[in-house]
């Protein structure tokens, strides 16, 4: 479904290296992506949104290529560690805005905005403000906002970083659910080796700008024989 080929991008500074791109991602799959700091992991999903324009390669979907378009117009939602709601309206409005930011909504948008809630288990507190909201609703409110957009590709950015263990594994349950039932491709951004072995059939391990392994997830944590991932998992 999601098909990315030789996608470069180089920053500006004369010591960064060319990053280069290559993977695949199924629909209803959620390919995780780990790797040290700086590796290019949040740089790959900013490439897929549009947020960074790739120098060349191509992103492809269903074998349109898309890398080239806005990214308003991209068949892309992304979910960040911080959920950028908006303290000042409720749980309800929050999750409306992604369908439609004027707030007119039709009967069948309506609907969509409820079936999200009740989905993700928001519906008693749709009229809540953030401020009201434990870290873990906050945190499915967004996703129930990128569920009602309705796109295609779902990226996850550090989206659980800030919960705690029992809490990550039951969203991460939660986002397993929703891609697979909406058939979306999913890539997930995570420093926590456990939310891949949770999240992904498979992983990929990106180093300094590079795929460097892309394996079932098991075997890269727990057999790999590179020293690149042995040295990030502590194994070295």
């Amino acid at each position: 479904m999601l098909e990315i080929k030789q996608l470069e991008f180089a920053y500006t500074t004369e010591a960064a290296p060319t990053m280069q791109f290559n993977l695949s991602v199924a629909a209803g799959e959620i390919l995780s992506l780990i790797g040290p700091s700086g590796s290019g992991k949040s740089t790959l999903l900013n490439l897929v949104a549009g947020f960074l324009a790739p120098s060349a390669g191509q992103i492809l979907l269903d074998g349109i290529a898309i890398e080239t378009s806005s990214v308003a117009s991209r068949p892309v939602s992304i979910v960040f560690q911080q959920h950028n709601l908006f303290p000042h309206l409720d749980l309800y409005t929050n999750v409306a805005l992604g369908v439609d930011p004027s707030l007119r909504l039709s009967h069948e948008q309506v609907d969509t905005v409820a079936a999200a809630l009740d989905q993700l288990g928001l519906s008693d507190l749709q009229r809540r403000k953030p401020g009201e909201l434990s870290g873990g609703q906050r945190q499915r409110v967004a996703l129930a906002r990128a569920l009602v957009r309705k796109r295609r590709i779902l990226l996850l950015d550090e989206a659980f970083a800030a919960l705690g263990p029992a809490l990550r594994a039951e969203l991460i349950e939660v986002v397993k659910k929703l891609v697979r039932d909406n058939n979306m491709a999913a890539l997930l951004v995570s420093h926590q080796p456990r939310d891949a072995l949770l999240a992904s059939a498979r992983t990929a391990f990106i180093c300094a700008g590079k795929i460097t392994a892309l394996e079932q997830t098991g075997d890269l944590l727990d057999h790999s024989q590179l020293v690149e991932v042995r040295d990030y998992l502590g194994l070295v």
